[in-house]
């Protein structure tokens, strides 16, 4: 954020006025009917006063502060190209008082994917250092409940890595533990198979990559469906190769999907420790590897908790509800 493009007066310890200099974006920052503004001042207790381009905000000082830095964020992911919704609403409210936590006084991102469809901007601190794991290191675990955006960032980052030819594959695999990895035993071959249980990959690359390309990517092997029941004796140089719901691994499986790592490829580990479906009571092959790895330095683990999931606010609130049964 540029000091040029928003002025702030400061009335009082309870008031400030900021001034955008470019009018532009005021539209979708504010929202329809001032949507958007509403949404922050019932989350935050204060009061906004909107007026051509300037904004006045009252209320407690912290949350005037997180205000602040809240209409920075959305005015930042407009500038990159993205579409304010109420979800990105939620996030720069999110992102704010996790900065405000940490003592910072900006919002500063290690990394932002680009896709030829989407531009993604994290919505929390972990999804920041987990986007900038998927980058740096050769492997990343993105641990934690549903709806934290573990498993549609690394498709996206994989997307991204593929767009701009540092990988030239895409390979996603799931444990089919519903099936009892009895694969033979459903209609189709091989990708009708396995499609049932990889929908939510797929869901992600639609959304980032357009339709002919995902379609042509998987008739010509660039994105390939694998089966964890049958990567056994591959080594995967050259891609991007993401498991997931990989806590329904049992530690064999594990050992076998990890050594597949080959030259310039980068791999992303998700699963959810809580939602474990192995049957007899196994042990997940996800928690023996997050203890054998985690003093390997090449390696990071991410875990992400409630706070961070990005979908209905109501889901956060189921989660903790769980976890403190």
């Amino acid at each position: 954020m540029k000091l040029e493009d928003i002025n702030i007066t400061e009335i009082s310890n309870n008031c400030i006025t900021l001034t955008f200099n470019n009018i532009n974006h005021l539209v979708d920052i504010f929202g329809k009917n001032d949507e958007n503004l509403n949404v922050i001042e019932k989350q935050l207790s204060i009061e906004t006063i909107p007026k051509g381009n300037k904004i006045q905000i009252s209320g407690n000082s912290r949350s005037v502060i997180i205000a602040k830095y809240t209409l920075f964020e959305l005015y930042n992911r407009l500038k990159v190209g993205m579409n304010i919704s109420l979800n990105e609403v939620n996030a720069s409210i999110r992102l704010a008082r996790e900065k405000m936590e940490e003592n910072n006084k900006e919002i500063i991102y290690k990394s932002i994917i680009r896709t030829q469809k989407k531009t993604i901007l994290p919505r929390s601190i972990n999804q920041d250092v987990y986007i900038d794991s998927l980058y740096k290191k050769s492997l990343t675990f993105g641990i934690g409940p549903a709806g934290t955006g573990k498993t549609y960032l690394a498709v996206v980052a994989a997307a991204s890595f593929l767009e701009t030819g540092t990988i030239s594959k895409i390979i996603l695999s799931r444990p089919a533990v519903e099936a009892g990895e009895r694969l033979g035993f459903l209609p189709g071959d091989m990708k009708e198979k396995v499609d049932p249980y990889l929908k939510p990959l797929y869901d992600a690359l639609y959304d980032c990559l357009p339709d002919i390309k995902v379609e042509r990517g998987l008739n010509n092997g660039t994105i390939e469906i694998a089966p964890l029941a049958f990567m056994r004796g591959r080594t995967l140089e050259n891609a991007f190769i993401i498991l997931d719901e990989a806590q329904n691994c049992n530690k064999m499986q594990m050992k076998m999907f990890l050594t597949r790592l080959g030259e310039n490829s980068k791999m992303a580990i998700t699963g959810d420790p809580s939602q474990i479906d192995l049957p007899n009571k196994s042990e997940s092959g996800l928690n023996h590897a997050l203890k054998l790895t985690k003093d390997i330095t090449e390696i990071n683990q991410i875990n992400f908790t409630s706070n961070d999931v990005i979908r209905h606010p109501l889901v956060s609130k189921i989660i903790k509800a769980y976890e403190n049964e």
